[in-house]
């Protein structure tokens, strides 16, 4: 999959002070593309914790934000040789990325996914399935519902990217739902460990939070079902020896 959910930036800082307040530079390569073809070189001045005025190399000169960051944008603008230097870091960019890219991605870790059904507890639909997805690195991640392959975009609500603690992550999607006779439900999750969406069916039949009442029901009625068929078998086999003990005698 394109790995549209990831930006990674190599950031450069440096300080300044005068008379209390504080200057400061910051140049980042920033990217979101398994190929890098959208890379940028971005220069950012900030005074006071305002960003006066910065330099994008896709705009290949300075823009300001402020008075001062334009007159000074101005200034940086008539400078062709610095500019010109400016333009030539996207290519550093370009070499050093490639390799962190390709180091932060081994690093990541695929999304574990559960599908369950619960009651709730308020709402107008009789029914919600919960998709919880565990253990995933980086947090950044992507989760859908998808009823008979369209996507659905009412009645859900989702948490934020949790972290466990131990470098992974968790999340969780809420589909409040009216089931329909033969449908297909479906939590489809993308993030950048995967190469496609991971899409897991929900399946009645291995839900665990089928209400304990429910499940003695079934297990009562399978437990018949056994009695029954053994006490059949059990006829049949008895039928079976005292049709072979049987002597045919001649009525003439």
């Amino acid at each position: 999959m394109a790995s549209s959910f990831l930006c990674l930036s190599l950031l450069f800082i440096s300080l300044s002070t005068a008379g209390g307040f504080k200057m400061y530079m910051v140049n980042r390569c920033v990217f979101n593309s398994t190929e890098l073809k959208d890379i940028k070189y971005i220069v950012s001045l900030y005074y006071n914790k305002m960003e006066v005025n910065r330099f994008d190399s896709d705009v290949g000169k300075f823009v300001g934000f402020t008075d001062f960051g334009v007159k000074q944008a101005t200034y940086l603008n008539s400078q062709p040789g610095y500019l010109s230097q400016l333009k030539a870091e996207k290519m550093i960019c370009q070499q050093h990325t490639v390799n962190l890219y390709s180091s932060f991605l081994s690093k990541s870790a695929k999304p574990y996914v559960k599908l369950h059904s619960t009651t709730p507890a308020s709402s107008h639909h009789p029914a919600m399935l919960v998709c919880s997805v565990y253990d995933f690195f980086p947090s950044e991640i992507k989760m859908s519902w998808l009823r008979d392959g369209q996507e659905v975009s009412s009645d859900v609500t989702s948490t934020e990217e949790m972290a466990d603690g131990d470098w992974y992550y968790q999340t969780h999607s809420h589909l409040e739902y009216t089931p329909r006779s033969g449908e297909k439900i479906s939590c489809k999750v993308e993030h950048a460990s995967l190469e496609k969406p991971l899409i897991t069916d929900w399946d009645p039949s291995s839900d665990s939070s089928m209400p304990e009442s429910e499940r003695n029901k079934l297990a009562i009625g399978a437990s018949g079902l056994i009695l029954g068929l053994i006490l059949s078998l059990a006829g049949f086999i008895y039928y079976r020896r005292k049709a072979r003990g049987r002597i045919l005698v001649p009525t003439n």
